[in-house]
C-alpha cells in the first residue's frame, strides 16, 4: 500500500477561508492526503492566504521565507515538498508570488481550490501551476464531499458557504477582484450539505458568505429564495438546534431575514453587521451606500423583532480625509447602539482599490490615537455585555472538553465561551447554565434542571452600564 502523504494546511483571514480549507482536504483526500500540525513534515503545505488585513502579502511571503528552509531540508533528506498559495492574496498577485518566492510549487485562487488535484500533478510535471481565473463552472459542484469521520472530528459547529463575491464595491476593499461578482448557491445543494452534516452530529450552522444576506438562490419551488427564507427552511433539518450566519450588508436586511429573527428559535439572536464608520462624510467617501441614520433604522427593525437581540460591527479609522469630526461621528454612533462585541482597524490601503489612490491621508500617531479610543468605548460596552449575564441562567450549545480537566466549554446564544464541571457526555446538547462569574471573556457556571429557557434579554449596553 502507498503511504499516506501528509497535508497541512494553515488559513489566514475570514470564516471563509476556514471553511475552504475544510473543502481542500476534503478534496485531497482522495488523493492520498492527511492532514499533520506540522508544516516541517508535510509533504504538502498550502497557504490558504486573506487580502483584507494590513501587511496582508508580506506575512505571506514572510512565511514562504520559513517553508523554503523547510522545502530545502526536505530535499536533503529526499523527500519532496510542495507549496501551494491559495486563497484572495493568491487571486490578487498570481505571477508576482512566484516572482518574489520561486518555492512555491502552485497558485490558486478561492474560485479554482477544486483543480488542486490536477494544478500539483501539473506541477510536478512542469515545475509550477498557476490558475488565478473566475472559472465559469460553479465550483461547489465539482468539490468531493467530506467524510462523516471528517465531519465528526470537526465537531458539533460548521460553516457552510451559501454565497460568495461582493457587488458593492466599497473603496477600500479587494474582495470584489478576488472573489468575483456575487454568486448564490442552489436551495437544494445547500440543503443536502446540510443534511449530511447534521446527520454526522453537528448542531450548530454558520451560514457564510461575503455578503452573505444577498443571498438569491434558486429555491426548489423554481423561485428565487432570499437569506430569511432558507434559514427557515434548514430550521425544519432535523439534528440542527443553532442557526447564525455572517457577514451582512446593512442595505440587504430586507423584512424576510427580520421576520426569521422574530419567528425562529433556531436562529441566534447575534448579528455581525459592519458599519466601518458614523460619519455620512466618510461612508460615502467608502461607497458603502448607507448612512449612519439608515444603519439606525436597521438596527431598531431588529430590535423590534426580538427584543433580546445583539449586535457586532467591523469599524475602520483613519479612513483618507477622516477629521475629528468623524471621528466623533463614530463614537457617538457606537454610544447609541451599544455592541456586544465589535472588530476595528486602523485603514491601511489595499493595492488597485480606489482608496488607494486618495491623497488626504490621516497620520499614523493619529490613527493609532483613535484607534486607541474607540476600543477603549468598544471594550467597555462588550464588558458590560457579558457582566449582564452573570446570575442569569442561559441556554450553552456544549462543544468540547475545555483546557482544565473536567471541564466541558460551550457557547451561549451570543457566542460567550461558557464552562462547567461536567462528564464530556454533554458535548452537543443545548443545557441552561447558571452563570456564576466572568474570567476575561468567558463565563464560568454550573448546570441547572435542563428546561426550556432563551437567552435573557440583556440591556444597558449602549451607556455602559
Amino acid at each position: 500500500m502507498t503511504p499516506p502523504r501528509k497535508l497541512h494546511i494553515k488559513s489566514y483571514g475570514c470564516q471563509m477561508n476556514v471553511y475552504d480549507a475544510q473543502r481542500m482536504v476534503d478534496t485531497l483526500a482522495p488523493e492520498g492526503f492527511v492532514e499533520t500540525e506540522s508544516a516541517e513534515d508535510a509533504d504538502l503545505v498550502i497557504l490558504n492566504t486573506c487580502h483584507i488585513r494590513e501587511k496582508a502579502s508580506e506575512k505571506v511571503y514572510s512565511e514562504l521565507g520559513r517553508l523554503r528552509v523547510a522545502k530545502d531540508e526536505a530535499a536533503r533528506e529526499g523527500r519532496a515538498m510542495q507549496i501551494a498559495v491559495a486563497g484572495c492574496v493568491a487571486q490578487a498577485e498570481g505571477e508576482e508570488i512566484v516572482r518574489r518566492a520561486p518555492t512555491v510549487d502552485v497558485v490558486v485562487g478561492p474560485q479554482s481550490y477544486h483543480h488542486l488535484p490536477e494544478l500539483l500533478k501539473r506541477a510536478g510535471n512542469e515545475g509550477r501551476a498557476i490558475e488565478t481565473e473566475f472559472p465559469a463552472a460553479d465550483k461547489f459542484g465539482f468539490l468531493a464531499q467530506p467524510k462523516p469521520d471528517a465531519i465528526r472530528a470537526r465537531g458539533i459547529s460548521a460553516f457552510v458557504t451559501v454565497q460568495e463575491g461582493c457587488d458593492k464595491f466599497c473603496t477600500f476593499c479587494v474582495v470584489p477582484y478576488t472573489r468575483g461578482s456575487e454568486v448564490s448557491r442552489p436551495v437544494a445543494k445547500i440543503v443536502d450539505d446540510v443534511k449530511r452534516l447534521a446527520d454526522n452530529g453537528v448542531r450548530e450552522l454558520t451560514l457564510i458568505g461575503q455578503n452573505v444576506n444577498a443571498y438569491h438562490g434558486e429555491g426548489p419551488d423554481g423561485k428565487t429564495w432570499g437569506l430569511g427564507r432558507l434559514l427557515e427552511h434548514l430550521a425544519t433539518v432535523p439534528g440542527i438546534a443553532r442557526l447564525r450566519y455572517s457577514t451582512s450588508h446593512p442595505r440587504d436586511v430586507d423584512d424576510s431575514l427580520i421576520a426569521a429573527h422574530r419567528d425562529l428559535d433556531a436562529l441566534m439572536p447575534f448579528v455581525h453587521l459592519p458599519v466601518q464608520s458614523g460619519s455620512d462624510r466618510i461612508l460615502a467617501a467608502m461607497n458603502r451606500k448607507h448612512t449612519a441614520d439608515d444603519y439606525r433604522r436597521v438596527i431598531d427593525r431588529f430590535r423590534a423583532a426580538r427584543q433580546d437581540i445583539a449586535f457586532s460591527s467591523d469599524f475602520i479609522v483613519g479612513f483618507p480625509g477622516e477629521s475629528e469630526q468623524d471621528f466623533l461621528a463614530t463614537l457617538a454612533l457606537v454610544t447609541q447602539i451599544g455592541y456586544a462585541a465589535a472588530y476595528s482597524f486602523k485603514y491601511s490601503a489595499r493595492p488597485g482599490t480606489p482608496a488607494a489612490d486618495m491623497q488626504e491621508t490621516v497620520s499614523p500617531a493619529e490613527m493609532d490615537q483613535r484607534l486607541e479610543r474607540l476600543q477603549e468605548l468598544i471594550d467597555s460596552q462588550q464588558s458590560a455585555f457579558n457582566k449582564a449575564a452573570v446570575g442569569s441562567t442561559v441556554d450553552v450549545l456544549f462543544e468540547r472538553p475545555a483546557r482544565k480537566d473536567g471541564q466541558i466549554v460551550g457557547r451561549t446564544a451570543f457566542l460567550q465561551p461558557a464552562h462547567v464541571m461536567a462528564s464530556p457526555d454533554i458535548i452537543g446538547q443545548i443545557l441552561p447554565v447558571r452563570i456564576d462569574s466572568l474570567e476575561r471573556y468567558s463565563f464560568l457556571g454550573e448546570l441547572t434542571t435542563p428546561r426550556n429557557v432563551r437567552a435573557p434579554a440583556l440591556s444597558s449596553i449602549a451607556s455602559g452600564a
